[in-house]
């Protein structure tokens, strides 16, 4: 039976991007991990201000403040920027800031317009920073930090001799629905730039998680603070490839086995997951060229479409011509591959109830998600407009931001 010349290309392009997506995690299967120092670390005390940008967050922020004023003594100011909140997540920070003097509340309401409320919060942080302040850590109100999270993440910068990282932060899950959906996401992520574990100084392969980065001031002071994520909707991949644009290798890393730093409570639910992660996910901005478009169309080739082509074949599973038969080898093959990516997937939770093993059954609807947050400009965030900026709508390179 002769083939269709449509099956031919599509054989052709998805083994292409196999081969890259093959080849890509294969370089980044043993990367370097992040492990523990005891907050008694000989390092210098008094070197580290936390910034934590809020917005109407008196349900989650408590744990996190705990977290925080458990780092020992290099952490000397710990900043919660609020950007105008009214369901007492004030109240809540000062409560924490009579027992602790380093924690300051920091008014930053109101967001102008024209600018990502997160990356406001955190430059209006980065405003208030003590002159002494060697680095600065932002977290999340979200993320649950252990008493050796700042210790250990210095002790691996001096480790590694980078000026800026974050943490690919161990993830606690909602229930069953969000253990489908979540791994789901995450997938499009490993897909596309690989395990986390290393540094680069390429623009087009920086990752990175705001909600826990830690970078030097004297790195920052290059792209004038958090200024170059304003119009950003993935701030803090925006403003590491800002980083990496002026010289600045930046890391991701997962902690060792075994090593409790930090975790993260991301979503309350599945809806909440599919909702809002999938508008930050496709990490497209003005620094996105070529390569962002190749690699998503790898993530498409080869983690959204295998089951589609599956389904669509499977009255000619033993028929059909012989480039058919090589297209369902290959995408049964992609399949395999993608449950092998769910069973490494599963150390980025705390635990991982059984549906987990359903996330690739929602890999087609997760990469159609990710297309249309991607090819959009406009998007809400808790009641807020954000656009996407352009190339022409951010500072550019070497340029000081306005006063």
């Amino acid at each position: 039976m002769k083939a269709s010349l449509p099956t031919r290309l599509l054989l052709i392009v998805q083994l292409i991007a196999a081969i890259r997506v093959i080849a890509r995690l294969i370089a980044s299967a043993n990367g370097q991990r992040i492990v523990t120092v005891t907050p008694d670390t000989s390092l210098s005390p008094g070197s580290v201000t936390v910034i934590v940008p809020v917005l109407n967050e008196a349900k989650r922020l408590g744990p996190c403040l705990e977290g925080l004023i458990a780092q020992p003594g290099i952490v000397t100011s710990i900043l919660v920027v609020d950007g105008g909140s009214r369901d007492g997540t004030q109240a809540l920070v000062e409560r924490f800031g009579a027992r602790d003097s380093r924690i300051r509340l920091v008014d930053a309401a109101p967001v102008p317009d024209d600018w990502n409320g997160k990356t406001w919060g955190l430059q209006v942080g980065w405003e208030q920073l003590d002159p002494d302040t060697a680095w600065v850590l932002t977290v999340d109100a979200d993320v649950r930090p252990r008493p050796a999270l700042v210790a250990s993440l210095l002790g691996h910068a001096a480790t590694t001799g980078l000026e800026a990282f974050s943490v690919a932060t161990p993830q606690r899950l909602s229930g069953g629905g969000e253990a489908i959906v979540h791994p789901a996401l995450l997938a499009t992520l490993v897909y596309r730039y690989g395990i986390p574990g290393s540094a680069t100084t390429d623009v087009d392969a920086v990752q990175a998680n705001g909600q826990c980065f830690l970078a030097r001031v004297d790195a920052l002071q290059r792209i004038g603070g958090f200024w170059s994520g304003r119009g950003a909707i993935s701030e803090d991949v925006t403003i590491a490839r800002s980083l990496v644009a002026r010289g600045v290798a930046v890391g991701f890393f997962e902690p060792a086995d075994g090593v409790e730093l930090v975790d993260v409570e991301m979503y309350d639910g599945w809806r909440d997951a599919w909702r809002n992660w999938t508008r930050s996910l496709p990490m497209r901005d003005h620094h996105s060229g070529p390569r962002w478009w190749v690699r998503m169309l790898d993530m498409t080739l080869t983690m959204g479409l295998p089951i589609v082509v599956l389904l669509a074949s499977v009255r000619r599973l033993r028929s059909g011509s012989p480039d058919r038969q090589l297209l369902i080898r290959l995408n049964i093959g992609l399949v395999a591959m993608r449950y092998g990516v769910a069973a490494g997937l599963r150390r980025a939770y705390r635990e991982t109830p059984p549906t987990s093993w359903l996330a690739p059954l929602l890999d087609p609807a997760a990469c159609v998600k990710l297309w249309l947050a991607a090819l959009r400009r406009h998007h809400e965030w808790r009641g807020r407009l954000i656009v996407r900026a352009t190339e022409h709508s951010v500072l550019p390179i070497g340029e000081a931001p306005p006063p």
